[in-house]
């Protein structure tokens, strides 16, 4: 490393009060200038997508999470009052909860629970995490983002007598989805079983007659905001489904969004070497061989930004890994990524990362401000933030020194613009960089693929449980019921729920066997 090179890639955007480092990825001279053909269709690819060109061919749809952050640019008229209205009620929605004006059957509400998954989980949380204040929050932020019910009960005992001073927000776009559904479904029967009505408590953010639409209707729920087509769940942070939580928790939305506004200003300049975006998306592009070689491990240096690296990975490998590209190839595209927090990182992954395998490239993010007001000294003239400082830099010379490359993102402080910047960069870079590797960033197969398969194996389950039930009292193991069903090549999946269905109040019994695969079960 040397000075000249870090000036030479170092970008500082000082109105944004952000700058980026690229010094530490070792591309050669020619490298910028060889992939700027390139580049330049990826801008004008970019350009189409805000202008409204149809981005998944697959759904025959537009992708416009651009637009939320600035309604003008949205296509057609209808587009931008449609933005620009829900803006309004979501303002609307959190004044009215805030005096009391919408309130539970106690008063004033003061939680809210969450019910969605993915990008209608990640977002907000990462939003909540990073930019609450637990002391001034006007209300605390709860989650039900998995179908696991030991961790929606672990939830609930959080909220425990207090559910009639909890608002409950389901988000889904189709409604349909199944861990979202099964959310609201156990949330439902925890109001019930308080002497709750959970419509009451209740606001619907999904799309316009959807299955979750037309319940929230038929049973007068508080109130329902949109989730349009043309925004996808992983882009959804700056649409309803992040800024009603953070504006119901008290985070200031207008400044998020501005900060988005911001970077999406600076994130289209043709000019590659002073556009942040394109430069990250030119670095992942030589880090992985264009081709994900290597992963990418999210390191923020801010207990704030810890959720980012969770947040980014389902940004960045659902957008990102693709089996077929644009022209039907199979190229098996994506970027792994993980990450966790500095400086719980020396003391964690550290290690193997300077000496282990090298599968990987590190995205540093420096936050410059320590905490408000003044610091003790812990040692003689150095403060905690100090310390913090120093294993950051320490860990990027560490990991430098031997090989290993890196980028560093540095932000003044974590404030509602930074967040708004951070998530727009991110959404930029995603864009980009599938334009450069030539694949769709904007649809999800393998995410369908695994939805379909789940409801091969739910169907399944029930066919085992009417056989067994057509049968009480007589004893039967995987193999037997698998040959009964015709479904032999079913047969682990036969005994792997049955294990379950097992240990579980649901009336089957088993005696066991040895070897346990040999394990009978029966309903009495």
């Amino acid at each position: 490393m040397s000075w000249e090179n870090f000036t030479k890639h170092y970008l500082n955007i000082d109105e944004l009060d952000f700058a980026l480092d690229i010094s530490r990825i070792d591309f050669g001279d020619d490298f910028l200038s060889e992939m700027e053909p390139k580049m330049q269709s990826a801008f004008l690819a970019m350009a189409d997508l805000e202008a409204g060109a149809i981005a998944n061919p697959d759904e025959g749809r537009m992708v416009g999470h651009y637009w939320l952050r600035n309604s003008a640019l949205a296509p057609q008229a209808e587009l931008t009052s449609e933005i620009e209205n829900c803006l309004a009620q979501i303002k609307q929605i959190a004044s009215d909860v805030h005096s009391g004006k919408i309130a539970g059957a106690k008063g004033r509400f003061k939680n809210c629970l969450i019910i969605g998954i993915g990008g209608s989980a990640l977002g907000p949380q990462f939003v909540s995490d990073a930019l609450g204040e637990p002391h001034a929050d006007k209300l605390a932020l709860y989650f039900f983002d998995n179908t696991d019910p030991n961790g929606l009960d672990r939830t609930l005992s959080s909220l425990d007598g207090q559910l009639a001073e909890t608002l409950s927000i389901v988000i889904s776009k189709s409604g349909g989805t199944p861990e979202t559904r099964n959310g609201m479904l156990e949330a439902q029967s925890a109001y019930s079983a308080a002497g709750l009505d959970f419509a009451k408590h209740a606001i619907a953010i999904t799309g316009k007659d959807s299955k979750l639409d037309k319940v929230a209707v038929s049973e007068s729920w508080l109130d329902r905001l949109p989730m349009w087509e043309w925004v996808g769940g992983r882009t959804s942070e700056l649409a309803a489904v992040g800024l009603l939580p953070a504006a119901l928790q008290g985070i200031d939305i207008d400044r998020m969004l501005n900060g988005a506004a911001a970077m999406d200003a600076a994130t289209r300049s043709k000019k590659t070497t002073k556009n942040p975006a394109a430069l990250l998306a030119l670095m992942w592009y030589h880090a992985t061989e264009g081709k994900g070689a290597k992963d990418m491990v999210v390191l923020p240096y801010k207990d704030r930004l810890m959720l980012f690296s969770k947040y980014l990975q389902q940004l960045v490998m659902e957008s990102l890994g693709k089996e077929l590209d644009l022209d039907g190839k199979i190229v098996h595209q994506g970027i792994a990524v993980y990450g966790n927090k500095g400086s719980t990182d020396q003391h964690a992954y550290i290690q193997q990362l300077r000496e282990g395998v090298h599968n990987f490239f590190a995205t540093f993010i420096e936050v410059l401000k320590d905490r408000e007001g003044d610091s003790i000294e812990v040692e003689k003239g150095t403060t905690s933030g100090d310390f913090l400082q120093g294993f950051f830099l320490g860990t990027r010379d560490a990991l430098y020194d031997n090989g290993r490359q890196s980028i560093t993102i540095t932000i003044r402080e974590v404030t509602p613009e930074a967040v708004g910047q951070l998530v727009a960069l991110f959404e930029r870079a995603v864009g980009l960089y599938a334009f450069l590797v030539n694949i769709n960033a904007y649809h999800q197969p393998g995410v369908e693929a695994g939805k379909e398969a789940a409801t091969t194996v739910l169907n399944i389950e029930q066919k085992v449980i009417a056989h067994l039930e057509a049968q009480a009292g007589t004893k039967l193991n995987a193999e037997t019921i698998a040959q009964n069903l015709n479904l032999e090549s079913k047969t682990e999946l036969i005994f792997k729920l049955l294990n379950r269905l097992a240990v579980n109040p649901r009336g089957l019994f088993v005696e066991a066997r040895n070897p346990v695969h040999k394990s009978l079960f029966y309903f009495k």
